[in-house]
């Protein structure tokens, strides 16, 4: 049985730090009508990131973090990004930053767009494994991986994709 104490302002509803009492529940749904109407202001996405100074475990680290939430489909999808994984023994730091991805399935062609700046259009690699697209990057200091998963069936053969200010276009026919 939860213990039940006081709040500072004196309401018998807060249990470890935490107020499950109707002043929480509607603080509680006040942020998420605020973030539902950021989101609605932002065209249907919110991105939120940050970064960590890490150079106390080496020289020159930086921690990236961040997430997208997008609505334009219909379908609300939360996209985590950055160097910062979670994983069964805690946080972990990798070289290779995870960028932030786009993916519109259009009536003939399917676009992926990856945001990657800093790095050289010459150092980027796309490569297609069957239903799995790898893209990666490296230039200096920065690097960047992601696979993305394709939902709909292509022609590999049409592949075209141009770089400009840090943002990858990849093109594919639907076959």
């Amino acid at each position: 049985m939860a213990k039940e104490k006081k709040s500072a302002t004196g309401g018998k509803n807060e249990v470890h730090g935490f107020d499950f009492g109707i002043g929480g529940l509607f603080k509680g749904l006040e942020k998420l009508l605020d973030l539902a109407g950021k989101l609605e202001e932002a065209g249907g996405e919110i991105k939120k990131e940050g970064e960590i100074d890490l150079s106390h475990l080496k020289k020159g680290m930086k921690g990236v973090f961040g997430f997208s939430v997008k609505t334009a489909t219909g379908k609300t999808v939360v996209e985590p990004f950055g160097n910062i994984k979670k994983t069964p023994k805690g946080p972990n730091v990798s070289e290779e930053r995870e960028p932030i991805t786009d993916i519109f399935d259009e009536k003939e062609e399917l676009k992926i767009y990856a945001e990657m700046p800093g790095v050289n259009e010459e150092d980027i690699k796309i490569d297609l494994k069957g239903d799995i697209l790898e893209i990666s990057a490296k230039t200096g200091d920065r690097k960047y991986h992601k696979e993305i998963l394709l939902s709909t069936k292509i022609r590999p053969d049409t592949m075209s994709f141009s770089y400009k200010n840090g943002m990858l276009e990849v093109k594919y026919k639907k076959s």
